[in-house]
């Protein structure tokens, strides 16, 4: 399991984002509705991306490997339909991995299956320094 799960003050952890699996190709994971919402109680398409973007990211990140970081550069995103209550569940997907770039395409979904959200991140992978 992916180290974004570890105790520390991090975006993901104040808004409940709980890494399920994670490797290069493929990273899964959930939010509370609840907590990450707009003035209207629906979700905000802001924590969408905040979704999206940890998944890819950490997608990005097992990519790139052992001394390298990801960094994200671009992200786009689409939503589809609103979510009030219960979870929202995204699926990061591996489009492209290379030395230098890796894009992931996100698909957020409901309680009951149905998509709300479909995002689409570029991560640029360098040395760490």
């Amino acid at each position: 399991m992916s180290s974004m799960n570890a105790a520390g003050d991090h975006l993901h952890r104040r808004m409940g984002i709980e890494i399920l699996e994670a490797s290069a190709e493929r990273v899964v994971g959930r939010m509370p509705v609840e907590g990450n919402t707009q003035p209207f109680g629906l979700l905000h398409g802001g924590a969408s991306c905040v979704l999206a973007e940890t998944l890819g990211s950490t997608g990005a990140a097992l990519h790139a490997g052992a001394g390298r970081i990801a960094v994200g550069i671009e992200i786009s995103a689409t939503h589809h339909r609103s979510a009030t209550s219960g979870h929202v569940t995204a699926v990061a997907t591996r489009v492209h991995g290379g030395r230098t770039l890796a894009t992931y395409e996100i698909e957020i979904t409901d309680d009951l299956g149905r998509r709300v959200c479909t995002a689409r991140l570029t991560c640029m992978l360098r040395d760490a320094e």
